[in-house]
């Protein structure tokens, strides 16, 4: 009886690792640009009026809004399923105040769960994240 080894397994396992890396590699990359979005979603309450208006803001332009001008820089959605939060760069200017057109009114981290944890302080206008995509 001649003994035969089996050679094709060791071939085929250098494939199969590649494989299986290749795939890896592909699965994290896709998750993470799932996971940053280049569209802002935001709603503005007017105080005075009680009107409320959502603005689509593309990450990186400026747009103004009445006396406001607001750009989001970055904004990011969780990887968990089961409590989802959204988070936003957002820096907002009050074009009415000419005094400080280099002070920003609110820069920073906007949170969509817990709106209170950076306020957004303004005397008549009122903004909060509601996506990201």
């Amino acid at each position: 009886m001649v003994l035969k080894k089996n050679i094709l397994v060791g071939k085929n396992s250098f494939f199969l690792y590649l494989l299986i890396f290749f795939f890896l590699f592909t699965s994290i990359s896709h998750s993470n640009t799932q996971l940053e979005g280049s569209f802002t979603e935001i709603k503005i309450l007017d105080k005075i009026s009680s009107k409320n208006t959502s603005l689509k803001l593309k990450n990186g332009q400026l747009l103004k809004f009445k006396d406001l001008s607001i750009q989001s820089l970055k904004c990011k959605n969780s990887e968990f399923d089961d409590s989802p939060e959204i988070t936003a760069y957002i820096q907002v200017r009050d074009l009415s105040n000419q005094n400080n057109d280099e002070v920003f009114v609110f820069n920073g981290w906007m949170f969509s769960s817990s709106p209170s944890i950076t306020p957004f302080d303004h005397p008549i206008y009122d903004v909060w994240l509601v996506k990201c995509y």
